[in-house]
């Protein structure tokens, strides 16, 4: 199960994966050009959802296909330091199909 996590520093915002860093993955979709955000709606979330739901799925489709709602439903409510794995993801994505 991989771990996600994100807090924000006085240099910035660092979003890991299993402790390495979270590819923006603008490959897929140019959303944001300010890299991640969270804690609200927008372009910057919207990356960040993006990047996390590609890195889950390890495909492009499904991640272009549930990334806007995962960041309204989930990126938007995070604090200034959250921690979310891959079973809530699994969890999120299921409650919302449901």
């Amino acid at each position: 199960m991989k771990t996600y996590r994100g807090d924000r520093t006085i240099d910035g915002v660092a979003v890991t994966v299993d402790g390495a860093l979270l590819p923006e993955r603008t490959d897929i979709k140019p959303i944001s050009r300010d890299g991640f955000e969270w804690s609200y709606e927008g372009v910057a979330p919207a990356q960040l959802a993006l990047a996390m739901l590609a890195d889950h799925f390890g495909a492009a489709t499904p991640a272009l296909q549930n990334y806007e709602r995962f960041m309204r439903e989930v990126v938007a409510n995070f604090g200034n330091e959250w921690e979310f794995t891959t079973a809530d993801i699994d969890a999120a994505l299921t409650a919302r199909a449901a």
